[in-house]
């Protein structure tokens, strides 16, 4: 008896076995990737000199950067454009809407895998799919028609039983199971969603959980393909692409939590973690100065309707801006047709273009020391774009009654009268003329590159000897927003490694690359889950480039710790964590006869500065300890292919 994601990995195994904790590589049918990580992932795979994509399907996203303040935004989507056009990659121009929005809606497939350079893909999760986050290295190589390397996930059941109240929503639901796991709880897990409950929610709303599902730093989250699937497909034109899928009866899950709907109030995220869940209860009446809704979380048809329904014949509140982000072009032309757009403008909210925005910090920047209320999927402290700002977490219903009030509402707040039974509509609004297909002949296009396209670093073969002082330490749940950046300043320059290393770990010590040069880099030191959140890739090349050799973590994120194998930068654990106290900032680090230790996943580090030796734990399959001692995934591609 098999559950749903074992079938689908099945399907795909190209090596390995199904044996949790063991590395097992898969066939991955689909790409994807966006703007903000897709010059970098673009440049890697020119450099495979692959004549064309093997993948089934593979898409382009333009949805990051779309501010255009100076050419740096623009020659990067052209270049893309470019490449896209010449390697048979799809892409989706800018305004066409938020990569996972329009990847569920138009090119999702049952059954299919799906990688994609954002820690988000696992939206696609909501369709039946086995949708994973990754760098965009590993894209880059599953275009070129590699394997994906994983470890064996377990498998965790999230029974959903009854069927959610009014005012409560999908959003709440992956609250709460944020909650009961926290965003350490995934790690090396896939959430596989099954019992009665799941037939009462639709595609989007199951997007919207398996969107989450990043922030518990799982490997994806899985829904069953049924006949909801099949009415959103028959409804975006796609019948075709339906079957059925759903685990055997008698599955064997390593872990069950189960949540009862009908008892499930509304839920919040505070300041500064996805995992911080109280009952939106708890925080009734606190003032708000900024409401948000959209992201690839929030930014559905279904999510859309039941805002233009709440507010409807109100003003938002004089001391509250509310912006809403559409996630697609099909989701704005369709509320514009049916006047649900209008409701929201009448209402005073700002419409933005079809993209990931404030999420990201691309604008909408909170005041300082104030409090936004965002249906999106992180708080982290800064990511907003205001370092003083405070961002709650919630879902369309509490987000709108709140712009409404001007504080965070609860159920006292509801209007009871206000009609939330969304239909399916039988027919989307279903025009790709923004989607570009490939040339059927790509050698003749001409890839165009800005003068901000720059190389990016590559590591050397490993040597046998490490060494460098503690450039800097770090605690514990450290994000890849902290190791690098990604504001309306910053994510211009996502193509230019060399200038963005100079903001590395900016939020945190300004002085780190002006130390990392003068050290000829060195060590970093940090606690547990560290990288957590995006899967951007510069968290671990702006790194690279300012010369780290090795991060010793109590813990590491599952993505962020493949960026830095797949980048030559040693990733190892302490088995002692009560030697992580012991280590201080320009200690200096050894690691001797690295050869052969990282052979047997047992590493010791010498601090001669303390006159100590700790023992860490690689905890690499041998697959990844060639990749590292080649110098990174590139250097250990490219001998493959001599060979």
């Amino acid at each position: 008896m098999q559950t749903l994601s074992e079938k689908i990995i099945k399907n795909h195994l190209a090596s390995g076995e199904m044996i949790p904790g063991k590395e097992i590589g898969i066939k991955i049918d689909q790409t994807l990737t966006q703007d903000s990580t897709g010059t970098m992932a673009y440049l890697q795979f020119e450099s495979m000199e692959i004549d064309k994509v093997k993948t089934k399907r593979s898409v382009a996203y333009i949805d990051h950067n779309m501010l255009q303040a100076g050419p740096e935004n623009a020659d990067d989507h052209l270049y893309i454009q470019t490449v896209a056009k010449k390697y048979g990659i799809y892409f989706s121009k800018p305004g066409n809407g938020i990569c996972h929005q329009v990847h569920l809606e138009r090119f999702s497939v049952p059954g299919d895998t799906l990688l994609g350079s954002d820690s988000h893909t696992p939206t696609c999760g909501g369709m039946g799919m086995l949708a994973i986050g990754a760098g965009g290295l590993d894209v880059a190589a599953a275009m070129a028609g590699g394997e994906y390397n994983i470890i064996m996930p377990r498998i965790v059941n999230v029974e959903l039983k009854g069927k959610l109240k009014k005012f409560t929503s999908a959003k709440d639901i992956i609250l709460e199971v944020l909650k009961h796991f926290t965003v350490k709880g995934g790690v090396n897990k896939i959430f596989e969603y099954t019992g009665e409950g799941v037939k009462t929610l639709s595609v989007p709303e199951r997007g919207t959980i398996a969107n989450m599902g990043a922030e518990l730093g799982a490997t994806t989250s899985v829904f069953p393909s049924d006949e909801r699937t099949l009415e959103f497909l028959r409804a975006q034109g796609r019948e075709n692409d339906y079957i059925e899928l759903k685990a055997d009866k008698g599955a064997v899950y390593s872990e069950k939590i189960t949540i009862d709907l009908d008892l499930l109030e509304p839920n919040i995220a505070l300041p500064h973690s996805p995992d911080a869940v109280v009952p939106v209860s708890e925080v009734r009446g606190r003032k708000v100065t900024q409401v948000a809704i959209g992201s690839c979380t929030n930014s559905s048809y279904y999510d859309l309707m039941k805002v233009a329904g709440i507010l409807e014949g109100h003003t938002v509140h004089e001391n509250v801006s509310l912006v809403i982000s559409p996630g697609s072009k099909q989701v704005l032309a369709m509320i514009a047709r049916n006047g649900a757009l209008a409701e929201m403008i009448s209402a005073g909210a700002r419409i933005l273009e079809s993209g990931c925005g404030p999420c990201i910090g691309m604008g909408q920047a909170p005041s300082t020391n104030g409090v936004s209320l965002r249906t999106f999927n992180r708080n982290f402290k800064g990511r907003c774009g205001t370092q003083s700002a405070d961002v709650y977490l919630a879902s369309p219903e509490v987000a709108a009654f709140s712009a409404i009030k001007g504080y965070i509402a609860g159920r006292e707040d509801f209007d009871d009268e206000v009609d939330l039974n969304i239909e399916m509509p039988e027919e989307f609004f279903a025009c790709d003329n923004m989607i570009i297909r490939p040339a059927e002949d790509g050698s003749n296009v001409e890839i165009i590159r800005g003068p901000n396209i720059k190389p990016f670093p590559k590591s050397k073969h490993m040597d046998n000897t490490t060494k460098g002082k503690v450039l800097i330490k770090v605690g514990d749940d450290v994000t890849t927003d902290a190791i690098m950046p990604s504001n309306a300043k910053l994510l211009p320059y996502r193509s230019n490694i060399p200038y963005l290393s100079e903001f590395c770990f900016s939020q945190t010590d300004a002085d780190f690359p002006k130390r990392a040069k003068e050290n000829n880099g060195g060590i970093i030191v940090a606690g547990k889950n560290y990288g957590q959140g995006s899967s951007r890739e510069h968290a671990a090349l702006a790194p690279l480039y300012l010369g780290i050799k090795a991060v010793i973590a109590k813990s590491f994120a599952r993505i962020h710790k493949s960026n830095l194998v797949n980048n030559g930068i040693l990733p190892l654990t302490f088995i002692n964590e009560a030697d992580y106290e012991d280590i201080d900032m320009m200690d200096e680090i050894v690691i001797d006869n690295l050869s052969a230790q990282v052979e047997n996943n047992i590493v010791m580090v010498e601090n001669k500065t303390k006159n100590k030796k700790y023992e860490t734990n690689l905890m690499l399959s041998q697959r990844a300890v060639k990749i590292l001692k080649a110098g990174g995934l590139l250097n250990f591609m490219s001998k493959q292919v001599v060979k």
